[in-house]
């Protein structure tokens, strides 16, 4: 399967057996995506992680 990049638009080919909330990267850009739907595939940016720094 194939879609594109949220973020720079280049084409990002995901495997079969991708699994709803996969984190992906885009070769292009490095961009992390998260897989939001299956039936259409949709990728939208995955959420930034917070530091917590030790609290």
């Amino acid at each position: 399967m194939q879609t594109e990049c949220v973020e720079c638009g280049a084409v990002i080919t995901v495997s079969e057996d991708v699994m709803q909330g996969e984190i992906l990267a885009c070769s292009d850009c490095g961009a992390e995506l998260e897989v939001i739907e299956l039936e259409p595939l949709t990728l939208d940016l995955a959420p930034m992680e917070m530091e917590d720094w030790g609290e």
